[in-house]
């Protein structure tokens, strides 16, 4: 499957539990939706997957991706109900880096 650079860093990232290299993913000012939830700028976006990483050691497995509609469809595991979950990451993308992420099952 051919990712944009910047997807396989953040699934590498994810992988290893690597919250800093998660977050330099994003620009300083991008927006994470998840469970509900805002995430607004690097810091944020970090402090969420370190938590997220503690609490549940979430890993990625891409299943697919569409160029056209930025979204990839991945199914991730970890120590959280319903493990494994098949989940829909949208992004929306800046200077080669993610502004926004929206993820929905």
């Amino acid at each position: 499957m051919n990712l944009p650079k910047v997807i396989s860093d953040l699934v590498k990232a994810q992988d290893n539990f690597d919250s800093t290299r998660y977050a330099n993913c994003f620009t300083e000012t991008a927006v994470v939706f998840d469970e509900g939830r805002t995430y607004n700028g690097k810091r944020e976006i970090k402090n969420w997957i370190e938590k997220a990483n503690k609490e549940y050691q979430v890993t990625m497995k891409p299943l697919e991706y569409s160029e056209g509609e930025q979204t990839l469809k991945a199914e991730i595991s970890g120590s959280f109900p319903g493990s494994p979950l098949v989940l829909s990451y949208k992004f929306g993308f800046k200077d080669k880096k993610i502004q926004s992420l929206r993820i929905v099952q």
